[in-house]
């Protein structure tokens, strides 16, 4: 009879740490959201790596994450929704950009305050965007762009080249 009540309390033990890591992950997720939490939203044109869960960065200090990412079919940017501390209040004029941790690191959002006096709302839209840089297209327009002035071109195909005229006199 012992055996039996110590494994049904093990057993009850093991469930309340289970449910107890689920609801840690539910929070931490973004899907379960605080109430009083600070709701804004932003369009991209390029959000490459970012998604549901991406960190949103002032000063380099986390204040909030991507609750929402969609695709707006009317102008084909990305809409990202994010949630913010509530003690962060971002003025009208306040920018927002898609930035990576050094070369090739984890894309975050980078938001920068403005300097108006117009505090944005809940639900409110930062308008100053500018998107992720896409780092491969730019390696690829340095090394293959074409050649610059006062730089020589390839020779024309054809018989077209000058010849040197060759020195006839004798001594």
């Amino acid at each position: 009879m012992k055996n039996s009540a110590v494994e049904t309390l093990i057993g009850a033990a093991v469930v309340i740490i289970a449910a107890a890591f689920f609801f840690f992950a539910y929070q931490t997720s973004g899907k379960g959201h605080a109430s009083g939490a600070y709701r804004l939203s932003a369009e991209f044109d390029n959000a490459e790596g970012v998604s549901v869960g991406t960190d949103v960065r002032i000063a380099g200090v986390k204040v909030g994450s991507v609750i929402d990412f969609t695709l707006n079919t009317e102008n084909f940017q990305a809409n990202t929704v994010m949630e913010l501390d509530p003690k962060v209040k971002l003025t009208d004029d306040a920018t927002a950009k898609v930035t990576s941790e050094g070369l090739l690191g984890s894309k975050f959002i980078a938001l920068e305050q403005g300097g108006s006096e117009t505090v944005l709302a809940n639900g409110g839209v930062i308008s100053n965007t500018q998107g992720a840089v896409d780092i491969w297209s730019l390696i690829s327009e340095a090394m293959f762009a074409n050649k610059g002035p006062g730089q020589q071109s390839e020779a024309p195909a054809g018989g077209d080249q000058d010849v040197p005229a060759t020195d006839t006199k004798t001594p």
